[in-house]
């Protein structure tokens, strides 16, 4: 099982970026998923939950109202976005998807190898 990024770039301030992460491999079941980023000289930091039960979603305070987590499944991927509106200089982070997986049964926390967003002032 794999975790996948993409969508990452630069950006102006003001401007709109769309990350998508996809979670493929065999026989697994997909938990809860989340966005972290981290910047440089700081530690990572949650950015966003999806919860698999109901569809409640979580953000932190620095990006509510401006960005917004979503995920769908689609034949046998289960991909999450994170649609990020708004930008700003000190959104400039790695992003990295993060997903709680059921595989043969076990549960075990998967990171993507993220993606580099960097917003110019």
């Amino acid at each position: 099982v794999q975790l996948v990024e993409s969508g990452g770039g630069l950006v102006q301030t003001g401007g709109s970026l769309r990350l998508s992460c996809a979670a493929s491999g065999r026989s697994f079941k997909v938990n809860d998923m989340a966005w972290y980023r981290q910047a440089p000289g700081k530690e990572r930091e949650l950015v966003a939950q999806i919860f698999a039960g109901n569809g409640l979603t979580k953000y932190a305070d620095s990006v509510k109202g401006r960005f917004s987590i979503s995920r769908d499944n689609v034949r046998d991927t289960m991909l999450m976005f994170l649609q990020m509106d708004s930008l700003q200089p000190e959104d400039t982070a790695v992003y990295y998807c993060y997903a709680w997986l059921f595989v043969s049964g076990y549960g075990s926390g998967y990171w993507g190898q993220g993606t580099q967003v960097t917003v110019s002032s």
